[in-house]
């Protein structure tokens, strides 16, 4: 399968996404078939903050196109805050869209999780991950932070590294979720978190949708 990506948004999650499809494919010994094509990370943000969706759809629609002609069999929104209108892009899109909502809602249920935090953009925090976990419990930081985090991931995304005090932005959000609100886990919902934590190796429990997304990916090009 000939994987397409839209990427850059941000950078660094683009970057995550083409390693580890590298190292899964290399792995599995097989041949990875890649075309990324890129999109604007500001342009998004200000799409998502606007809430339109129409003009961020005829974006992921015009690059799919450009992934058509380049022999993509599959098209990969690279970003969680990009997936405020997935599927509005489903209903149109050229190619067969792998959808991380429901990759992540699928992960969820396998480990059992009931209660979960969330980092990422406003939007995703406030909607609790576009309200893709029902019946499970996400839970926002709380008023006196989410600016702080919202305002900490858009500039970090944008720039494609974190600050010393951007980290400690997501720390503190992380520590007041797991023992002032009683999570389980914490849901890295915005893929340029990656930047931050590694799920592997934290002592934070975490569940990191880029990392499951690209499970997925794998996994469809496998069948």
């Amino acid at each position: 399968m000939h994987i397409g990506l839209i990427g850059g948004i941000g950078p660094a999650a683009t970057d995550f996404y083409y390693r580890s499809l590298i190292s899964a494919f290399a792995h599995n010994k097989k041949e990875l078939q890649l075309t990324i094509v890129h999109a604007d990370a500001p342009t998004l943000l200000a799409n998502l903050a606007a809430e339109n969706g129409t003009a961020q759809v005829a974006i992921y629609q015009r690059l799919t196109e450009r992934l058509v002609a380049a022999g993509a069999d599959c098209v990969v929104v690279t970003s969680i805050a990009g997936h405020f209108c997935i599927d509005a892009f489903k209903a149109i899109s050229p190619l067969p869209v792998i959808d991380m909502l429901a990759a992540v809602k699928d992960a969820v249920k396998a480990r059992g999780l009931n209660r979960l935090g969330i980092l990422g953009t406003r939007t995703v925090m406030e909607s609790r991950f576009y309200g893709g976990l029902n019946p499970v419990e996400v839970v926002p930081p709380g008023p006196d932070q989410i600016d702080a985090v919202h305002d900490a991931y858009a500039t970090m995304a944008a720039a494609g590294q974190v600050t010393d005090a951007q980290r400690s932005v997501f720390d503190r959000a992380c520590t007041s979720l797991l023992e002032g609100a009683g999570v389980e886990a914490v849901i890295l919902g915005g893929t340029d978190l990656t930047l931050v934590y590694d799920e592997a190796t934290s002592d934070v429990p975490l569940l990191d949708c880029a990392a499951v997304h690209v499970e997925a990916i794998v996994a469809r090009a496998s069948d």
